[in-house]
C-alpha cells in the first residue's frame, strides 16, 4: 500500500546542448516525443507518481545547455537535490562535459558527493554510437554513482532514470540522518560499524 505521505524530490537535468534533456523530461511527464530541437532557457515540470510504494512529487527543472546560459547554472545547483547528468551516445564532447557539470555541482554545494546519475541518452542510435556503454560506466564509476542508457525517442529507461534519482537521493537522506544522529549521541565506531562507515565516507566527509 503505498504512503499517502507527499514528498517533493527537485530534480534537475543538466549536460550540453542537444543531447536530449528536454525530450527526456517531456517523455517522463508527457509521454510523446518532441522531434523538433528547440533549445531550452529553463522549464519546470511536475509529475506525481508512486516509486517504491511511497508517493512522489517530482519537480523536474529542464536546463539550458547552451553554454551562454551558463551563468544560470550556479542558481539552479544551489536548489537541486539530484542531477541527472545527460550525453548523447553520438556526440563525444557532450560526454566529455559531464564532468564539468559534476565537478560544478560539488563546488556550488561545498560537498564531496551529492545524489546524481549519469544517463547515456540516444541508445537507439546504435550505429552512430561514439562513446561505449563501458565508458559510460566507467565514468558514472567514478563519480560513485550509478549508470544508465536511454532512448527518449523509444521510451527507453525514462521512468527508470528518473526514479532511480528520486532512489538515490532517498538513499542519500537516510545515510546522512543516520551518520548526524549517530554523532549526536556519540556512538563509538566498533568493529561491525567500521566497514557501513567506510562505504559512506563520501556522505560523512560531505558535511564539512
Amino acid at each position: 500500500m503505498a504512503s499517502k505521505f507527499l514528498r517533493e524530490y527537485k530534480l534537475v537535468v543538466v549536460g550540453g546542448g542537444g543531447v536530449g534533456k528536454s525530450c527526456l523530461t517531456i517523455q517522463l511527464i508527457q509521454s510523446h516525443f518532441v522531434d523538433e530541437y528547440d533549445p531550452t532557457i529553463e522549464d519546470t515540470y511536475r509529475k506525481q507518481c508512486v516509486i517504491d510504494e511511497e508517493v512522489a512529487l517530482l519537480d523536474v527543472l529542464d536546463t539550458a545547455g547552451q553554454e551562454e546560459y551558463a551563468a544560470m547554472r550556479e542558481q539552479y545547483m544551489r536548489t537541486g537535490e539530484g542531477f541527472l547528468l545527460v550525453y548523447s551516445i553520438t556526440d563525444r564532447q557532450s560526454f566529455e562535459e559531464i564532468l564539468t557539470f559534476e565537478q560544478q555541482i560539488l563546488s556550488v554545494k561545498d560537498k564531496d558527493y551529492f545524489p546524481i546519475i549519469v544517463v547515456g541518452n540516444k541508445c537507439d542510435l546504435e550505429g552512430e554510437r561514439v562513446v561505449s556503454r563501458q565508458e559510460g560506466e566507467a565514468r558514472a564509476h567514478s563519480f560513485g554513482c550509478k549508470f544508465i542508457e536511454t532512448s527518449a525517442k523509444c521510451r527507453i529507461n525514462v521512468d527508470n532514470a528518473f526514479y532511480d534519482m528520486v532512489r538515490e537521493i532517498r538513499r542519500f537522506n537516510k545515510e546522512l540522518s543516520r551518520i548526524i544522529l549517530d554523532t549526536r549521541l556519540g556512538y563509538p565506531r566498533n568493529s561491525s560499524e567500521r566497514k557501513r562507515q567506510s562505504s559512506l565516507r563520501r556522505v560523512r566527509d560531505s558535511l564539512g
